[in-house]
């Protein structure tokens, strides 16, 4: 059952990753987003899927569902900034004015490779940003972006490559908004989630630059019941493991966890009071970090040169009770 299929969303072709335990849905021509992982031990659905009915709702705002990639993520002030002599101005698309969770939305990628092997399948897709004016008009260095997915048993991976078309240093900054289901019952779940702070925001949610404890959120380290929780909520992980444990308390749940090299920053947020989802979202830099003054090694912010090439990668694990597994 290794092996990569093709169905449609609404039209548009999608390659759907099968295992024994998973089958994963992504559709490369609207934003390439992971829109489904369905558990075929479980029979349910681990992310938000869009409906068919969802379109409409889709093209606006495909960061409410599945895997979106946030390029870069999280909020920039008045949508603009300078960098290395270059101006990067942004759509502004917030209620204050500001820009929020980037420029990729719903361009077309490209299917460029599908392996099947006898431990597992992947794809990869590309999209280069000079084929699209508006993202130029916006960010205007040039890069190839590459994502591979790959399925062995109850594991996907995420791969990244970031590759610099141009002829000056470029920020980047990177995040998934990753939709995890907790079925309408909080307080069957569980999260531990390793950090050291919580990222002090404006009344406009941006980072001021300072820190706050934990206080009663400390008890991420240890394992937090989500009853009544509700986040909308930046971390700082300093040296701690880039890696977050949501599990149910029949032993059931997924351990998803970042490259460390890259990944400083988590996302909590529940869209209210935590009932149908739990978004845990990796972020590679801060948000608005070009305007924070901060220094790179504190904001994530990758100081991409000319001819650089890097790899990122996200990895998901379901787990299963040792009966199940």
């Amino acid at each position: 059952m290794k092996k990569v299929t093709k169905g449609q969303w609404n039209g548009y072709d999608t390659y759907i990753l099968h295992s024994r335990d998973l089958e994963v849905t992504l559709l490369p021509r609207l934003g390439n987003n992971v829109i489904r992982i369905w558990d075929r031990i479980r029979e349910r659905d681990v992310l938000r899927r869009p409906e068919e009915g969802d379109l409409e709702f889709y093209l606006q705002k495909p960061y409410h569902f599945g895997i979106p990639l946030l390029i870069p993520p999280g909020r920039i002030r008045k949508g603009q900034f300078t960098y290395a002599g270059e101006e990067y101005r942004f759509d502004r698309n917030t209620a204050n004015d500001n820009h929020i969770h980037g420029l990729h939305r719903t361009q077309a990628w490209c299917v460029s490779d599908i392996d099947e092997d006898d431990e597992g399948c992947a794809i990869t897709t590309e999209f280069s940003t000079k084929d699209d004016p508006n993202w130029l008009r916006q960010y205007p260095m040039p890069l190839k972006l590459e994502m591979t997915l790959r399925l062995q048993g109850s594991s996907l991976k995420q791969t990244f490559k970031i590759s610099h078309l141009g002829d000056r240093p470029a920020p980047f900054g990177l995040g998934l908004h990753t939709w995890f289901l907790i079925d309408g019952e909080p307080g069957e779940w569980n999260l531990k989630l390793p950090v050291e702070g919580i990222y002090v925001s404006d009344e406009e949610l941006i980072p001021t630059g300072g820190t706050a404890p934990l206080g009663e959120l400390e008890a991420l380290n240890e394992g937090l019941n989500l009853q009544g929780t509700n986040f909308d909520t930046l971390f700082k992980i300093g040296d701690r493991p880039v890696r977050a444990e949501l599990m149910r308390s029949d032993g059931y749940g997924l351990h998803y966890s970042a490259d460390p090299a890259y990944f400083n920053h988590w996302v909590l947020y529940t869209k209210g009071e935590a009932g149908e989802y739990l978004c845990i979202e990796p972020y590679t830099w801060l948000p608005d970090a070009p305007n924070s003054g901060l220094p790179d090694s504190e904001t994530g912010l990758i100081d991409l040169k000319p001819g650089q090439s890097l790899e990122l990668n996200v990895d998901l694990d379901i787990i299963y009770p040792a009966d199940e597994a």
